[in-house]
């Protein structure tokens, strides 16, 4: 598998019909977005990649594994990529919650529907075959979609708590990487702190003083694993946020998601539209942990400055 989350938690439940895509869009994207052509070319990039990506992915010989039972099936991909697209976000949002009614987790949908869905998305953006305002509509509406299915947009001051920090480790001279990833974050209407080629120290301090619902670290290569690990460790210590989500990128981790849970980390993702994706999910499952706390009264700690 190309991408891992650890942990499922949430469930998909009803949809809010007049939510927008400003809090999951940069606001000076908007005024690019012309929805009807948008929606035309989304279509058709869906139709002639995305679903039958899916589809060929959703119907490999299982080897008896019983997950397979589990996944959406063709026809349901086919069904939410038509939904998708739609104005009205509720017809998406029900159809979800209805899979999730016949015994989908929110996990199970997010790893072989949404996030799938992203990846072809940025696929089709590296060929040139959409553009990037294309794939930013086209991801805000996943992140809509999962924010609705875990109920995160309920949770105090939503849109000031989409912050991610984004790191490379002091001895990675390669950023382009992560730079793509912070591209496509800010677009997504998250606000990205970034801090290249820091030390545990410099990162150790920034989230002690600082609330991130998300931090993001990029590697280039195995020798740089053990570093990583003490960063993590370091951020999970001195957090503002006790509940903060950390997915990990590099070379070290494609093919390999494994790795994922020995460093320490909850997620990595193979592009820069699922990353924003991952990060939206990570976002969901800090929610559903402990900031809710935050409207009954709880410790400062847990509240972003």
């Amino acid at each position: 598998m190309e991408m891992t989350i650890l942990g499922k938690q949430g469930r998909f439940m009803g949809g809010d019909a007049s939510m927008v895509l400003p809090p999951f869009i940069a606001a000076e994207l908007l005024s690019e977005i012309d929805v009807p052509s948008t929606h035309e070319r989304l279509a058709s990039i869906i139709h002639t990649n995305i679903v039958p990506r899916l589809i060929e992915r959703h119907t490999r010989p299982a080897g008896g594994d019983t997950v397979a039972a589990r996944n959406p099936s063709a026809g349901d991909i086919a069904k939410l990529a038509h939904l998708v697209l739609d104005p009205n976000i509720q017809l998406s949002s029900d159809f979800i919650r209805h899979l999730e009614q016949a015994g989908h987790s929110v996990e199970d949908l997010f790893v072989t529907l949404l996030e799938p869905a992203a990846r072809c998305l940025g696929t089709m953006w590296d060929n040139d075959e959409c553009s990037f305002v294309d794939v930013t509509y086209g991801v805000a509406r996943l992140q809509q979609l999962l924010a609705l299915g875990s109920h995160s947009h309920s949770v105090p001051e939503f849109s000031q708590k989409r912050t991610v920090f984004m790191v490379t480790l002091a001895d990675e001279k390669h950023s382009l990487g992560i730079t793509m990833v912070e591209t496509f974050l800010h677009a997504g209407g998250w606000a990205v702190t970034p801090l290249h080629r820091a030390s545990v120290e410099q990162v150790e301090a920034m989230v002690s003083q600082e609330w991130f619902a998300v931090a993001g670290l990029t590697i280039g290569s195995t020798s740089q694993l053990p570093q990583l690990v003490s960063t993590i460790r370091a951020i999970r210590s001195q957090s503002c946020n006790p509940a903060i989500g950390i997915m990990v990128g590099g070379p070290p981790f494609a093919g390999h998601p494994e790795i994922v849970a020995e460093v320490g980390a909850d997620a990595t993702a193979i592009n820069a539209p699922a990353a924003v994706l991952v990060a939206q999910r990570l976002f969901d499952i800090g929610a559903a942990r402990n900031w809710q706390a935050h409207s009954t009264g709880a410790t400062r700690r847990m509240q972003p400055a």
